[in-house]
């Protein structure tokens, strides 16, 4: 699936990966392939994806929202935090 990472910044990540997870308001949920259409608040939390390459990345966000529809999944996160 396609994966976009975006804050009021800049884009921090576009490419295809293999899962996501993400810090939902109410808890952590993740996203594979061909995944239900959603739309949900993000809270403080990690945001974690595995590249199609097998690279794990993480980032600490600062809440944002996220939209998944055919595949396509868009994060617009508040702030990258500093780790």
């Amino acid at each position: 699936m396609h994966l976009e990472v975006i804050t009021p910044d800049k884009k921090v990540f576009e490419g295809e990966v293999d899962i996501t997870t993400l810090p939902g308001s109410d808890g952590s949920f993740q996203i594979l392939n061909n995944h239900a259409p959603l739309v949900s608040s993000l809270g403080k939390g990690r945001l974690h994806y595995r590249t199609k390459d097998g690279e794990d990345v993480e980032h600490q966000i600062d809440g944002g929202v996220v939209e998944v529809l055919s595949n396509e999944v868009i994060v617009l996160a508040e702030a990258i935090l500093e780790e």
